[in-house]
């Protein structure tokens, strides 16, 4: 009995390291470097955020800039507007959920996996190596419920708030809400 108890108290410690939940998150808009919201993403009290890389989507999305606040969305509307450029995070399951609460899943934004072709690969602490041009998953946040016009508005390959589109995100905190 003596063995078998530290032996099941050995694997009670398993969880601690092994089963923290590791998501990646490709950001397009006001999360992205040197963005308005970019802080948030190394925020310690939102959880773990770690930069994993720079890619495209494989398929071509409406991302417009919309609303009364200047707000990035990428429509659920594959095939249409641009691969759409951005940053690929890992993060871990506290800073998921926090993203997820930002930006206002299921409501706002539906999280959904997609398919990514990797520009450029830092990695991380994460033991993967992945090749420009490679293929990669990761979840995005996109509008499949928006205002019929947006599918109209222009599109962008990239997202800068600061862009030469004069149409620059009003911050949560200066908003009238």
């Amino acid at each position: 009995g003596r063995q078998f108890f530290s032996c099941s108290l050995s694997i009670s410690f398993l969880p601690l390291f092994c089963c923290v939940f590791m998501a990646r998150v490709f950001v397009y808009g006001t999360l992205k470097k040197g963005q308005p919201n970019y802080y948030r993403m190394f925020d310690s009290s939102n959880g773990t955020t770690q930069f994993l890389g720079t890619a495209k989507t494989v398929e071509r999305f409406p991302l417009v800039i919309a609303g009364t606040y200047n707000i990035p969305y990428l429509l659920n509307i594959p095939g249409q507007g641009h691969q759409v450029h951005g940053e690929i995070y890992q993060v871990d399951d506290q800073m998921l959920r926090f993203l997820d609460a930002f930006e206002g899943v299921p409501t706002h934004y539906q999280r959904t996996a997609t398919k990514l072709e990797v520009k450029e690969w830092a990695g991380g602490e994460t033991l993967e190596t992945l090749a420009p041009g490679s293929i990669t998953e990761a979840f995005l946040y996109n509008a499949t419920t928006y205002e019929p016009e947006w599918a109209t508005l222009p599109t962008h390959q990239s997202y800068d708030s600061y862009g030469d589109h004069g149409l620059k995100y009003v911050e949560r905190e200066a908003r009238d809400e």
